[in-house]
Order: structure tokens, then C-alpha cells, then sequence
């Protein structure tokens, strides 16, 4: 058993206006095309189940066709990502924004 206890930067003052909320769904949605075109790359196809021998996975499908609880898990990775980057002090701006 590891002694490791993570320490992930504090998001918890990060307050998020709706761009970069829209910009989240983005971000998870790119997020698992980079996983998806790794797996395809790795020769990974669809399959029903996952199996790690045969190389199957459910997931390899267009994010639109993710459940819910699967595009939770990226945009989670993404809202977080996010926050960190201002919790960290920088500022995130879109193009012509200013």
C-alpha cells in the first residue's frame, strides 16, 4: 500500500464565468478525441466491452454518444484544469475579447 496523499492545487475560490463554462465542454469533448485517437493509434477499436487482450473499448465512439456519466468524467478533468490555471494566477481570454 502507497503512503502517497495527493495535493491538487485549491480550485475552491475559482469562480467560473459561462465562457469559460461553454469553453469546458469544449475542452472535454477534445479531451477525449485525443484519448480516442490514441487508443485507434494504439489499434484499439469499438467493442461492446472493454477488453484490454482483444483491445476493445465501448468509448471509441464520437463524444456526442458518450452517456452523461462518461463526458462527466472529462469535463471534470477539463473544469478543473481550468480553474487551476486561474487559481494559479493567469487569465484566460478569447480572442478580440478585449
Amino acid at each position: 500500500m502507497s503512503d502517497y496523499n495527493p495535493h491538487p492545487i485549491d480550485t475552491s475560490g475559482v469562480v467560473m464565468d459561462d465562457e469559460l463554462v461553454q469553453l469546458t465542454e469544449k475542452l472535454a469533448e477534445n479531451a477525449h478525441e485525443n484519448w480516442a485517437a490514441l487508443r485507434v493509434s494504439q489499434g484499439w477499436t469499438y467493442g461492446t466491452t472493454r477488453d484490454d487482450l482483444l483491445q476493445t473499448h465501448p468509448n471509441l465512439v464520437p463524444y456526442a454518444e458518450l452517456s452523461e456519466a462518461d463526458k462527466d468524467l472529462d469535463r471534470g478533468t477539463a473544469m478543473e484544469t481550468i480553474k487551476a490555471v486561474l487559481a494559479l494566477g493567469y487569465q484566460i481570454r478569447k480572442p478580440g475579447a478585449d
